[in-house]
């Protein structure tokens, strides 16, 4: 939202999905005890050990942005384990690129 109260629009143009003031996902997700553990969690680290780690992450969104979402997608089961993947995958030798949170776990 703007300071006079109305919420922006995408880059000007008009009819376009309001402009996201967060890092972590802002879609609709059902707020249930675990989710909210996970994401709660999540955003602790951002707020206080990610500033002393450093800008380091090779994926696109980052891994604790991928978490974040990931978790309130699909719960702190899947969404743990999907994150759990995603760190691994950020060590020595990984990969790097975009690596978006899948949409429907099979």
């Amino acid at each position: 939202m703007c300071a006079d109260g109305k919420v922006q629009h995408g880059r000007g143009v008009p009819n376009s999905p309001p402009t996201a003031r967060s890092r972590n996902w802002q879609g609709d997700w059902p707020r249930t005890p675990g989710r909210l553990l996970g994401t709660g969690l999540i955003r602790l680290y951002q707020l206080t050990l990610s500033g002393f780690i450093g800008n380091s992450c090779r994926h696109m969104p980052t891994c604790s942005e991928y978490g974040y979402e990931a978790i309130a997608r699909h719960g702190l089961l899947w969404g743990g384990w999907l994150t759990f993947r995603r760190v691994l995958r950020c060590g020595p030798g990984g990969t790097s690129g975009i690596d978006n949170v899948p949409e429907n776990l099979r």
